[in-house]
């Protein structure tokens, strides 16, 4: 079947995106990076609650804490749309803030010097944890060849300023997902590499597993790239400690049965890796991206009845 080629409408709508991205990235980089912070902070408490998705943040919390009262379901959704706008607006100055030696720390850091100098080949697992491209950063920083897996823009304009950005912080590998994506993974673990992935996100047709007691739908690949190469998966996060300042830490290594009963093996992976999502996010409740809609459709629908 030929390919689609977009309307001459779609791209000027690209082009006006791209340049309305282009001009925000512009003014973050003149003001000073805690004030970019803030004010995405500030932004979107404002804008989050007028939004369609300002709901689908409150069902995610119900689900995460059954217990909460509605008192407290407000503050946790108001200060993840604070998250969520620091998030946002430190993206287009992240390599001012890595570049910054007293605004990340790295624990455990002397694991990634392991993996560095052995070669060894892990699977990094994490989620989307506060601004979380910190992460891919501190992995590349410590010397690490890595295939880093993204999800590429609608927009092949803000795409590339993107892929623009994260080159001035020094991520340079990239295999979009996909179906050539997991191509490029194992050929890259086959060359002795490593491999980054955020696993807790939904994944239609993927690994039923429980995430907060309520069952979705998760990604067999890290599991089954462990499972394949016999190596560990390497979880990771990341945690906000004061405004633009952040605190990196390397996990313990997981360490995967393998029972010879593949498909078993891989589910049972997938279910530790929801538990580390799950204890990441009890630990720091309003730094996980809520937006999202992570649970089966059913779940949304019975909360709108």
């Amino acid at each position: 079947m030929a390919e689609t080629r977009p309307s001459l409408a779609q791209h000027v709508v690209w082009r006006l995106e791209a340049l309305a991205y282009d001009l925000v990235t512009g003014l973050a980089r003149l003001f000073p990076i805690d004030a970019v912070s803030d004010f995405g902070a500030w932004l979107f408490q404002r804008l989050g609650p007028l939004t369609s998705t300002h709901k689908v943040v409150q069902t995610n919390l119900r689900i995460a804490f059954p217990q909460a009262d509605e008192a407290e379901i407000a503050r946790l959704t108001r200060e993840s749309w604070a998250e969520a706008g620091r998030v946002a607006l430190e993206f287009p100055i992240l390599d001012k803030i890595v570049g910054d030696p007293t605004r990340v720390e790295v624990v455990n850091a002397e694991r990634l010097r392991q993996i560095a100098d052995s070669g060894e080949s892990v699977v990094f697992i994490s989620g989307h944890f506060s601004s979380m491209e910190v992460m891919p950063a501190a992995i590349v920083h410590a010397g690490i060849t890595c295939q880093i897996t993204y999800r590429a823009m609608n927009n092949p304009h803000v795409d590339e300023s993107f892929r623009r950005s994260r080159f001035r912080y020094g991520v340079r590998l990239f295999a979009p997902k996909g179906t050539e994506s997991a191509r490029e993974l194992i050929r890259a673990l086959g060359r002795g590499e490593c491999v980054a992935l955020m696993n807790d996100q939904k994944f239609n047709g993927g690994v039923a597993a429980p995430l907060f007691g309520v069952t979705c739908y998760t990604a067999p690949g890290p599991s089954s790239f462990a499972l394949r190469f016999g190596i560990p998966l390497q979880p990771m996060s990341v945690q906000r400690t004061h405004k633009a300042r952040f605190k990196v830490v390397v996990h313990d290594p997981i360490h995967l049965a393998n029972t010879g009963h593949r498909n078993e093996d891989i589910a049972a992976g997938v279910a530790q890796v929801n538990a580390f999502i799950e204890d990441r996010i009890r630990d720091r409740p309003t730094e996980w991206f809520w937006v999202h809609k992570r649970w089966p459709n059913e779940v949304y629908k019975r909360s709108r009845k």
